[in-house]
């Protein structure tokens, strides 16, 4: 239960950051005139980025906490207000989004500005290192980490299934249709944020028996 519970969480939120509909007309706009193989072959590139990165910091940002005793408390506060800034900024979008960049690359998008910044950024890295920390707690260990990479592997596998229909998921809720489910996405995004450091501010101050629930004084 622990275990779908874990999924769950990490695959919706992943989603949710990542966000393949703000994703598809950015997607679109970079692939105008190129065929359905070269959009496929862009979609699948990106992607693929994107898991790597996700995996990188899975283990690189779980590798740091352990190395510099970074408490979890302080990983959650920070990905919080990270998770509620994204948040905000897909709620009330400004004209200077990330959406008017990279155009005019020329060359292979897949990985900038297509992988990073639109699908992965600070509100991806937060939510890997600050969420699967939790697994150092667990006690099957080797499991609760193949839960986390199934959840990622779930989470980018439906962003590639949006940009491969991207034509025919605008074509069905047009601009309008996009831009309203982004500043629902943008809302709950920041309920996560806001969750995130409520509960790390929590922990932090029960670790030092600031609130009942800490650690015995001396």
């Amino acid at each position: 239960m622990a275990d779908a519970t874990l999924f769950f969480s990490l695959f919706t939120t992943l989603l949710a950051i990542i966000n393949p509909l703000e994703a598809i007309p950015v997607f679109l706009s970079l692939m105008d005139g190129k065929g359905d193989d070269e959009r496929r072959a862009t979609a699948r590139k990106a992607c693929i980025n994107v898991l790597l990165l996700c995996l990188f910091f899975l283990v690189f940002g779980n590798v740091l906490l352990r190395l510099f005793g970074v408490p979890l408390s302080m990983v959650r506060v920070v990905g919080g207000v990270i998770l509620m800034r994204i948040g905000f900024d897909l709620f009330s979008p400004s004209p200077n989004s990330m959406l008017s960049g990279g155009k005019g690359n020329g060359g292979d998008v897949s990985f900038i500005p297509l992988a990073m910044p639109i699908m992965f950024g600070p509100g991806v890295i937060a939510t890997v290192i600050g969420l699967t920390s939790l697994v150092r707690k667990s006690d099957h260990l080797i499991v609760s980490f193949a839960v986390v990479v199934a959840a990622i592997a779930a989470a980018v596998l439906c962003t590639y299934v949006s940009l491969v229909y991207a034509k025919k998921i605008l074509s069905k809720i047009g601009p309008q249709g996009v831009d309203a489910a982004t500043r629902i996405v943008g809302f709950f995004v920041s309920a996560m944020g806001g969750g995130l450091i409520f509960h790390g501010t929590v922990e932090f101050l029960q670790s030092y028996g600031v609130l009942l629930g800490g650690p015995p004084a001396g």
